[in-house]
């Protein structure tokens, strides 16, 4: 009788993935190379047992601005740039108006530029004399009155527009600065653009003490009041500095008052009416 050979043991058969346990195979590598389990479901894949990963926390955030803050933020930026494009309007004009009058001239600004280069004045002098021979240039485009010193030539002028209407001679008061004790007057030169403040007609000059220390006298307790001490016609200009005609021979004041401009009475007269607030004087 023949004996049947032992039948080997059935190989296991791996379940569904979702029911499926480690199958125990032989392992001869170490445990850290061990390759990951497989089991096979019903169709044969074979399938790799995962495991889930941690979720990581994320890094801390910063904390959020204040709507306040932001708010501020973009309405200071909003003014500057504002203030920025309004600064460059401001000087795209200025530089288009000194263009145009410089293309309008160049022969009159090179005469000015050679005039004053030969100048005894000072950077600010200079710079204050530029701006009003610019300025007249500028105001012959212009239908208004206006007057004109040219304190190197010594001459008077007095304009319509591009029109010149009456030309005088004209006194320049020489810069003075008068001291006595601990009391000082300096008189510098004016050169620049300026306003007529106001206008005087026969009035009154209380004699100031500076003209009595000018002539090396004391002045008396009781200052005079002189009428047109100053001249008949007088134009102030502010601080002091006037366009005055020559002062009468009772008073202190012995030709053109120091740094103002003094010019003949027939010539002041024949303007006077054309002369009021806001009329412009540029002295160069």
């Amino acid at each position: 009788m023949s004996s049947k050979p032992p039948e080997p043991p059935d190989a296991p058969v791996a379940g569904p993935l979702h029911s499926a346990g480690p199958v125990d195979t032989p392992d001869n590598s170490s445990p850290a190379a061990a390759p990951a389990p497989r089991a096979k479901d019903a169709s044969g894949i074979l399938a790799v047992r995962t495991a889930f990963l941690r979720k990581r926390r994320p890094g801390q955030k910063l904390p959020r601005p204040a709507t306040g803050f932001l708010f501020g933020l973009f309405l200071l930026l909003a003014v500057v740039g504002i203030a920025a494009a309004v600064h460059r309007r401001i000087l795209e004009r200025d530089f288009a108006a000194r263009v145009t009058l410089s293309r309008a001239a160049p022969d009159e600004i090179k005469r000015i530029r050679r005039e004053l280069a030969d100048s005894e004045l000072s950077e600010k002098e200079l710079a204050n004399a530029l701006d009003a021979r610019l300025k007249y240039l500028a105001a012959a485009k212009r239908n208004e009155f206006y007057i004109a010193i040219d304190a190197k030539k010594k001459a008077f002028s007095f304009h319509f527009a591009d029109k010149t209407l009456r030309v005088a001679p004209v006194e320049v008061g020489p810069p003075k600065t008068i001291a006595a004790g601990k009391r000082k007057w300096t008189f510098a030169p004016l050169t620049g653009a300026f306003s007529v403040e106001n206008k005087f007609q026969g009035a009154g000059w209380t004699v100031p003490e500076w003209v009595y220390r000018m002539n090396g006298a004391a002045p008396p307790k009781l200052r005079p009041t002189v009428a047109n001490g100053l001249g008949r016609y007088v134009i102030a200009l502010g601080n002091q500095y006037v366009i005055h005609s020559p002062p009468p021979s009772d008073s202190p004041l012995k030709g053109a008052k120091p740094g103002s401009f003094m010019v003949p009475e027939a010539d002041l007269a024949a303007i006077w009416k054309r002369i009021g607030p806001e009329t412009r004087v540029y002295v160069f």
